[in-house]
């Protein structure tokens, strides 16, 4: 059986532990929970238990789910964290209060057109490639200085953070420390990283916002446990 309520309290004293004990405020970080996969009712049991910060990874999922939550629940949050094509950039300005997944010049510049086409600006974060991953999304280190200062200097975006994913083989400290340099930087204040594995390591790090999912809300097909008239979200 999921417990909602309580893995949100499970999860957010591990993550006030760890801002303790890296000498930070514990409310200097907050929780994304991530919803991908997950059907409505998981999802206002979160917001009943005070949670307001939600992640999904795909436009398309979110369309089908959001905008009734929005419009029910007006002070939820919701960041995009999964990879956007430049045709879904609209959909996403329309949808999303966060972009957390700006990694190309097209897209940067699609989000710019739409956004002042729909008067409506969501924050964004870069993503970063920290591991130079050929089958991952993200600006490759090497070229993030230059891609930061685009964004915000030519397309005008509202650069708000950085955002990475790390290798699973490897040690997630040295892609931690690599995005906190590149923040440092380049003036940039919010540092997205960190899911259910690491969460507790990219606190250490500087993270402003980490990403969990499965420990808060179990897995794909838990919700059949919770209640056998749930219907797949």
């Amino acid at each position: 059986m999921v417990n909602i309520a309580n893995n949100l309290e499970t999860v957010k004293a591990s993550i006030e532990k760890a801002a303790l004990a890296a000498g930070r405020k514990p409310d200097a970080v907050r929780l994304v929970a991530v919803t991908k996969t997950h059907p409505p009712e998981f999802i206002e049991e979160a917001i009943a238990a005070g949670h307001l910060l939600y992640g999904e990874n795909r436009v398309q999922e979110s369309e089908s789910k959001w905008p009734l939550l929005k419009e029910k629940y007006v002070n939820v949050r919701l960041h995009l964290i999964g990879p956007l094509q430049s045709n879904k950039a609209a959909s996403a300005v329309r949808l999303f209060d966060v972009i957390e997944t700006v990694d190309r010049q097209k897209l940067a510049r699609a989000l710019a057109r739409h956004m002042d086409e729909i008067g409506r600006r969501p924050g964004c974060f870069i993503q970063v490639n920290t591991g130079a991953e050929p089958q991952k999304a993200g600006i490759l280190p090497d070229q993030a200085d230059d891609f930061i200062r685009q964004c915000h200097d030519d397309f005008q975006l509202p650069v708000r953070g950085l955002m990475c994913i790390p290798p699973v083989d490897e040690e997630p400290s040295l892609h931690f420390a690599l995005l906190r340099e590149l923040a440092e930087r380049n003036g940039v204040e919010e540092l997205s990283m960190g899911m259910s594995a690491d969460f507790e390591i990219a606190v250490q790090f500087g993270a402003t916002l980490v990403r969990v999912g499965t420990a808060v809300f179990g897995t794909r097909g838990d919700y059949h446990k919770k209640d056998n008239h749930h219907q797949p979200g």
